[in-house]
């Protein structure tokens, strides 16, 4: 006896519920063994047992005996075969940042120190400066954004790019512009677990037809957890820019922030740290400065860490203004937007 002989006796028995297709058609039959008098027969059926399984067993084994001499021993038995699991592709790749020269982190250890005021700030002041820029807004539980650009309410839309469907990010001040916050209705709030949170910010980065960019600023969460450690290690961040204010209370996060960058598992370059709100100045008497929430911690702390001061940020009441009208300082020719310019050129300086 062969295998093949086997094979063609089985082919007569049909599936009632496969539109009589032969059990051999289907790929039922997993295995043969011929031993001397003996025939052992395996039907395999996938994922789940089938409702006509002891049928199909019974009508296996009586064509069998039909067939074969006489005397032959003959076994039909039955398996689940699990399906081999299907090799997931990446949910996100990083085609579309390909383009992008820069990916820099905007930073802070803490909420309140104006981190996403200096992140659109210094966004537009690259723009004005000839650099192509983009911003990702990946503070998914605070997206200001929008507001500070002006853009609250605006429609996302998406087109096709080898075959795969991505984000057209808007385009205004000269700054491609992305954010989940132009997919949640004003008001709402984003009550996302970790796992989520990092999905959604990896698509604002990686599912963007961002196109060539020089700078592709992303403007972090504050703080340190899941999220930045997702973000730094799935998306080519070079480095960060971190952000604080000049109280003890900010400048004690900023440790967290420092040390999270350059832990070994992550290792990313620290551009260097913005001091924002260093001073207030009063609108109607540029001159003058009052430290009130004290004086150059940003500088000692920069020090300390042995990285570059970019920047001062002064406390001014246009700034705010700015970025509750959509209309951001960096936009100006006041002093407050000359050091958005300024801070613009000397992270440039770094990396040109």
């Amino acid at each position: 006896m062969e295998k093949e002989q086997i094979l063609q006796i089985l082919s007569s028995v049909v599936h009632p519920a496969q539109e009589d297709r032969s059990i051999v058609e289907l790929g039922l039959v997993d295995e043969i063994a011929i031993r001397e008098g003996k025939v052992s027969v395996t039907l395999a059926f996938p994922k789940r047992p089938d409702p006509l399984k002891n049928y199909l067993e019974g009508a296996a084994k009586a064509a069998l005996y039909r067939e074969l001499p006489g005397g032959t021993e003959i076994e039909v038995r039955s398996i689940v075969r699990a399906a081999a699991p299907k090799k997931k592709e990446p949910e996100f790749t990083l085609d579309y940042v390909n383009n992008v020269r820069h990916i820099i982190g905007v930073a802070s250890g803490k909420g309140g120190v104006g981190k996403s005021t200096v992140a659109v700030n210094l966004a537009i002041a690259l723009a004005r400066q000839g650099y192509r820029v983009g911003l990702a807004d990946a503070d998914v539980y605070g997206p200001s954004i929008p507001i500070m650009t002006g853009t609250e309410g605006a429609t996302i839309e998406m087109e096709k790019v080898d075959g795969k469907d991505l984000f057209v990010p808007l385009e205004k001040y000269g700054v491609k512009w992305m954010s989940v916050g132009y997919f949640a209705q004003p008001g709402q709030a984003l009550i996302w677990r970790g796992p989520m949170a990092c999905g959604a910010l990896k698509q604002m980065i990686l599912q963007v037809n961002w196109g060539v960019l020089d700078y592709l600023l992303i403007d972090m969460p504050p703080g340190t957890g899941d999220i930045h450690i997702s973000l730094l290690q799935e998306v080519p961040v070079e480095g960060a820019v971190i952000v604080t204010t000049p109280q003890s209370v900010a400048l004690a996060d900023v440790e967290k922030g420092v040390d999270m960058f350059r832990n070994k598992n992550i290792d990313r370059r620290i551009f260097g740290l913005v001091e924002n709100m260093a001073w207030f100045t009063p609108g109607e008497h540029p001159d003058e400065k009052y430290f009130i929430f004290g004086r150059e911690g940003g500088v000692r702390m920069a020090e300390r860490f042995g990285i570059p001061l970019l920047g001062q940020i002064p406390l001014v009441q246009s700034i705010r203004e700015g970025g509750d009208d959509g209309e951001p300082a960096a936009l100006g020719s006041r002093p407050d937007s000359l050091a958005f310019l300024d801070l613009a050129a000397k992270l440039a300086g770094q990396l040109n």
